[in-house]
């Protein structure tokens, strides 16, 4: 007769059931919540206060978890459950040291990896010395777990994309130094591969919350637990064990930059989901398989031979599919380096004739940083690091990781090294075409609310001979509401259209914003404000995301343009620089950008005569969001967003800018930003919403009031006196959001950009 010991009971068992399965399905959802509310702190930013949720988060559950299991494990005498909340203690004990990863944020791939590994080991060490004696290590059964970790990584080698090869080398160390740490607090106890399998899960789901940061713990916790049945099946053999849970977690970590999950994207966090979509249902398979195997197969003198046949094949199969179907190559974040040395041009401001003044500036800057980065750039090439020279800003971008970071620090010349953040091709690139193939309205709403249609009309001014520098997403070139403005329609391509991404040799755009923004500007058929002007383009945004050396490939490439291919330093042609340059992108730090990165290529520009106009940015409607380049510089024109009753939209950034410790009054001016009909790709059109739909309005008002008056050119100081004395004063409403000051005021500056009036003015002066 069988009886069941005394240290065992149902209830136990009951316990453990209402606590194993629920613990994982929480987790997942708790830390879904906590980086939604962070996601939308950072994509409204004004509520900063929400910014830290995962830290805090993370922080109530290291305390609550510990406690629950601590109690779990002290109370419970059941010999089979208690060595599993043995390692649940363990697991919920380790959220406390990884609060520290949570401070590490965004784009510090490499160092966060080295801390990941660090804490592992550090925990694997405690976990491995208190359980000596009790581990079976058992190297027979690595291909097995081989073969397990091969199914499960599949779908993230054809979905994703890996990072750099030190970034794969130092993922590679922290996956396999948690599936160390993992499977030594791993405990298959119970007798029964079902609960074996419910409290792996539970385990790994607690590890990986908290082992991973910006993103990664969703990818982990989605991916890990399901492979918890196969762990159990592997209960004989702590190495095979470390090998698949360590494999998978260095494939989550490698083939998704958790950076790119932000909800400003919004497009990778769905491909991302079904890869670990597919990897939930292989988890689950390989485990059905490996119980089924263990169960039919155990004793067969040929099984290992079979398992090991089998493993060779996973792996030669990946391996395929990830060739033939994955994106090849090696994605990895670069390093912005600005240099102490920047130079001063500001005295070029006094030359009155335009090219002279633009071309002492270009030679002047060129010469300065080639002669002050002359040391660095023969050290680097002599250590073979691939780099790009900027002048604009005197800096450099540089292909390397933590350590070349560290060096690039110590150098006397360096004032400090930034992030410079690059996509990775997921997922790829579609076209967003508009709703509409007909234009609704001609002129638009805005165009009237301006009185742009009146200037036209009266003073017969319509951007006629000025340039527009467009850097955005790009231009749908065939648009015919914008083809026949294109100055490369007449001279070719050359020093009118340069893509630092990708490389195309022509105007495009799949995104839409940059053709909407251009449209809004010079668009035909009543969509545009200056409808005669010219326009140029270039690529700095992807899926709407730069980092600050695409910002500053786009700025140079609009001071002194250069052929396809062209050396930015030797082959620029001043004088074919952009009158006004339109910039509805901001760059804030999860781009790489602190408050200081690109002030002086926004001056330098200014000095050479180029203005600058920037939309504000969308994170109202609090105080003090104008954080990010370029729209809180002294040296810009920025622009927030009203609607067509003229209100102040909720979502466009206030002042003052507290950021860099100015406090000065932004935005500018506000124009037009709510329901904007304009062009987009394929020929459509569509409206859109958003502070960049505001500020092409004032860059095209600028263009009138150029071609009404061509005195104005390049006269900065007195062009942004006549926009700000005949804006229209704001008379909206005054309940939402940040409304510091007088006039200026933190919400609309100095009122409406008026289209009418500014050009009546520009007449009037040139008259006189």
């Amino acid at each position: 007769m069988n009886e069941t010991p005394a240290s065992r009971s149902r209830l136990a068992t009951v316990i453990f059931l209402l606590f194993a399965p629920t613990l994982t399905c929480k987790l997942l959802g708790y830390h879904a919540v906590l980086w939604f509310v962070e996601q939308i702190a950072l994509a409204t930013g004004s509520l900063k206060a929400l910014s830290q949720a995962g830290l805090g988060g993370l922080a109530v559950q290291a305390v609550s978890l510990s406690l629950l299991t601590g109690l779990l494990w002290f109370f419970s005498r059941d010999e089979r459950y208690r060595p599993v909340y043995a390692g649940w203690f363990g697991a919920a004990l380790f959220a406390f040291p990884a609060l520290g990863l949570r401070l590490l944020g965004p784009n510090n791939d490499q160092a966060g990896a080295l801390a990941q590994t660090l804490l592992a080991l550090l925990g694997a060490g405690v976990a491995l010395f208190l359980r000596r004696g009790q581990i079976a290590w058992n190297p027979a059964a690595l291909p097995a777990g081989l073969l397990i970790a091969a199914i499960g990584i599949a779908p993230l080698a054809v979905y994703g994309a890996p990072g750099a090869p030190a970034d794969i080398f130092l993922q590679l160390l922290a996956g396999l130094a948690f599936g160390l740490f993992a499977a030594a607090l791993t405990s298959t106890s119970t007798e029964n591969g079902f609960l074996d399998g419910l409290g792996i899960g539970a385990l790994l789901a607690m590890l990986a919350s908290a082992f991973g940061y910006d993103g990664g713990q969703l990818i982990l916790l989605g991916l890990l637990p399901p492979f918890a049945f196969a762990l159990s099946a592997l209960a004989s053999s702590v190495a095979a064990q470390a090998v698949v849970t360590g494999l998978l977690t260095a494939a989550g970590l490698m083939f998704f930059d958790p950076t790119e999950l932000t909800i400003l994207l919004g497009d990778l966090g769905i491909v991302a989901l079904q890869a670990v979509g597919l990897a939930i249902g292989l988890g689950w398979l390989a485990g059905g398989l490996a119980w089924g195997a263990r169960k039919l197969l155990s004793g067969q003198d040929w099984t290992q031979i079979a398992i090991r046949l089998g493993a060779g094949f996973a792996w030669a199969a990946l391996f395929v599919l990830y060739f033939l179907t994955g994106h090849h190559g090696f994605y990895g974040d670069r390093l912005f380096v600005l240099l102490k040395d920047q130079a001063d041009i500001s005295d070029v401001a006094a030359i009155p004739n335009r090219n002279e003044r633009l071309k002492a500036a270009y030679s002047r800057l060129t010469a300065h940083a080639s002669a002050s980065q002359a040391d660095l750039r023969q050290t680097l090439d002599a250590l073979g690091i691939r780099y790009t020279p900027y002048y604009l800003v005197n800096a450099l971008e540089v292909d390397g990781g933590l350590l070349v970071r560290l060096y690039l620090t110590s150098r006397p010349e360096v004032d400090r090294v930034i992030p410079s953040p690059r996509l990775r091709p997921v997922p790829p690139p579609e076209t967003t075409y508009g709703e509409a193939t007909t234009i609704w309205e001609a002129p638009g709403w805005n165009i009237k609310m301006i009185g742009a249609d009146k200037a036209w009309e009266e003073f017969g001014a319509r951007g006629q001979g000025i340039v527009i520098g467009q850097s955005d997403s790009g231009v749908d070139g065939g648009h015919p509401a914008l083809a026949a403005q294109y100055r490369g329609a007449q001279q070719g391509d050359d020093y009118n259209w340069f893509d630092p991404w990708e490389g195309t040799r022509s105007p495009n755009d799949e995104g839409g914003h940059g053709t909407h923004t251009l449209g809004t500007v010079l668009g035909k058929d009543g969509i545009g404000v200056a409808p005669e002007a010219t326009w140029f383009a270039c690529v700095n945004l992807n899926r709407n995301l730069g980092n600050p050396a695409l910002y500053l490939d786009c700025m140079q490439f609009m001071l002194a343009p250069f052929p396809q291919g062209g050396n930015p330093f030797t082959d620029g042609d001043p004088t074919r620089a952009a009158h006004v340059l339109n910039n509805s992108w901001g760059c804030p730090e999860i781009e790489g950008c602190d408050p200081e990165s690109l002030r002086v290529a926004a001056e330098h520009l200014r000095h050479a005569g180029i203005f600058v106009v920037v939309s504000a940015g969308n994170d109202g409607p609090s105080c003090s969001t104008i954080t990010a380049p370029l729209s809180l510089y002294d040296a810009v024109f920025s622009v927030g967003a009203v609607d067509r009753d003229g209100n102040i939209a909720e979502f466009s950034s206030r002042g003052p800018v507290t950021v860099d410790g100015s406090g000065r009054m932004k935005p500018d001016l506000v124009a037009p930003g709510v329901d904007i009909f304009s062009a987009m790709p394929g020929g459509t059109y569509a409206p859109n919403s958003g502070t960049s739909m505001a500020g092409p309005h004032v860059a095209g008002v600028v263009a009138l009031m150029w071609s009404a008056n061509p005195n104005l050119i390049g006269d900065i100081e007195r062009t942004e006196q006549i926009l700000i004395e005949t804006a229209t004063p704001y008379s909206g409403q005054f309940e939402m959001g940040c409304f510091e000051g007088g006039i200026p005021n933190a919400a609309y500056g100095y009122g409406i950009v008026n289209a009418y009036e500014a050009v009546k003015r520009a007449v009037e002066m040139r008259d006189q």
